[in-house]
């Protein structure tokens, strides 16, 4: 199979350059520790990354505050276009960030990976391009004064990436931040930190020095550091329901703005008149099951009509035994590993909940991979849970990994219902041929991102973003900038 680019240098000397350094003012800057890097697939190390503490974090924010008062003066547009052409130099080294990724974080090279990369430079791109719609109004308050609105940037934004899609993630908060005329500081996933490193150093050619800083270390070390120090005034997190809380408490404590994306245990209800070869489809990509289930968004309550629930069932099973398992830099590969071993035993956890549950119903589907050159202990295979009562955890707490919960409905009003009990509010599908049902149950679904007949992931330009404990804010859209990452000044004229 050839691929439209080619890899320009080994993904192990990626690795290599990075060695225990942070990108602080576009150099490569040592830091006094390291954290090792592991492939899951293998478990072989694939290299140190900097573990940084709280003087090599404040380097990196006192680049950014120096970088950013000149590069607001940058007119907007101007700005949009370097960060745009930052966005293509990405895509000019596409497979290498790929192969990197997939490295990293386990995923399948094929399914995931080389489509992160893309949707990637897609999201930066687009806000480059949003740099024209930094402007504000005027208000017709005294014909003989002027009065108007214009919109500033923050300063300095502290950016949090996880490992699921880290990438993406860093897209949707460094696009904007930059546009707007904000620096960056991004803390990478500690997990997975070499693809983030490798795209923000490509971009950083393309834009002033400081503008965009990555730092690498652990939440306790870096991570406090980076969202407490008084030079940031703006926190973008996406991670745990747990680190966002106390992220939220930090930002309230300096009153700066804090934008969230946490959990998730989205629904999907399946109507009598559902098209099954498509509902089962969206089931498979909902689940985001070559993800290894790894997604906030996952469908992972899934409600089917009683009357569709032994052929969808059937259908699914069958469709999930053909998913293949197994390495992810293998081309056949649909599905990779599960990040560490500290989220598989998380997952396994919940499984055995669902197994000792009287009356419910494990199946796995797939084959393990039985390559003796990759490490066992990290493969999950798609699990399918049936029979559990509405208070089970599976049912209402977030997994992170390939396991669905399906149940049969009857009524209708009942199963919306069911969907709305969880603070989780991230996003929610319904599968109908029928306008009428499309448009009340979307109306009455307590989610943030509800899509019909079809689950997508995050879309540029399409606003995403959870209620109530799934987080703050919106991300992926023009609102997301000018709400998130600029701030509005009124000024009033009067020379009478």
């Amino acid at each position: 199979m050839t691929h439209q680019n080619t890899i320009d240098t080994a993904p192990e000397e990626v690795f290599a350059s990075y060695r225990q350094v942070n990108l602080i003012d576009a150099k490569r800057v040592p830091s006094k520790a390291a954290l090792d890097v592991i492939n899951p697939a293998t478990g072989l190390v694939l290299g140190q990354a900097a573990a940084s503490d709280a003087d090599e974090t404040a380097a990196a924010i006192a680049s950014a505050k120096t970088a950013q008062a000149a590069w607001a003066q940058v007119p907007a547009r101007t700005r949009g276009k370097q960060v745009a052409a930052a966005a293509r130099a990405v895509l000019e080294h596409a497979e290498l960030i790929a192969q990197v990724l997939a490295r990293e974080t386990g995923k399948a090279i094929r399914t995931e990976c080389r489509g992160e990369v893309a949707v990637a430079a897609d999201i930066i791109e687009f806000y480059g391009n949003l740099g024209s719609e930094l402007k504000g109004q005027t208000v017709p308050y005294n014909p003989r004064m002027l009065t108007m609105t214009t919109r500033e940037p923050l300063g300095v934004v502290a950016a949090i990436v996880p490992w699921n899609v880290p990438l993406v993630l860093f897209s949707l908060k460094v696009g904007p931040a930059l546009v707007a005329g904000n620096s960056v500081v991004v803390k990478s996933s500690e997990e997975a930190p070499f693809a983030t490193y490798l795209m923000a150093e490509i971009m950083m050619r393309h834009l002033p020095a400081g503008v965009l800083n990555v730092v690498n270390g652990t939440g306790i070390e870096c991570g406090n550091a980076l969202t407490g120090h008084a030079d940031i005034a703006k926190i973008t997190f996406t991670g745990s329901e747990a680190v966002g809380e106390a992220i939220y408490k930090v930002g309230a404590a300096r009153l700066i703005p804090v934008s969230l994306e946490l959990g998730g245990k989205s629904p999907m209800i399946i109507c009598q008149d559902a098209d099954l070869d498509k509902a089962v489809a969206g089931a498979i990509s909902g689940m985001r099951f070559t993800r290894q289930g790894q997604s906030c968004t996952a469908a992972s309550r899934i409600y089917v009509h009683d009357s569709l629930m032994d052929a969808f069932m059937q259908q699914l099973g069958a469709a999930l035994d053909q998913l293949v398992i197994g390495d992810p830099l293998d081309e056949a590969t649909d599905i990779g590993t599960i990040i560490n071993a500290r989220q598989i035993a998380t997952i396994n956890s919940y499984v055995a909940k669902a197994e000792a549950t009287k009356g419910a119903t494990v199946t796995r589907y797939g084959q393990l991979p039985q390559d003796a050159a990759l490490s066992p202990d990290l493969y999950a295979q798609p699990t399918i849970l049936t029979g559990l009562p509405d208070d089970h955890p599976c049912v209402m707490e977030e997994i992170f990994g390939p396991v669905a919960v399906v149940q049969g409905w009857s009524d209708y009003d009942a199963v919306l219902d069911q969907a709305n009990s969880t603070h989780y509010g991230l996003a929610a599908s319904v599968w109908t041929k029928s306008l009428s049902v499309a448009l009340d149950s979307t109306s009455r679904l307590n989610a943030g991102y509800v899509q019909v007949n079809q689950n997508l992931t995050i879309q540029p330009n399409v606003s995403y973003g959870g209620f109530g404990r799934s987080g703050l804010g919106k991300e992926a859209s023009l609102e997301a900038m000018l709400d998130h990452f600029t701030r509005s000044k009124t000024i009033v004229m009067n020379f009478d």
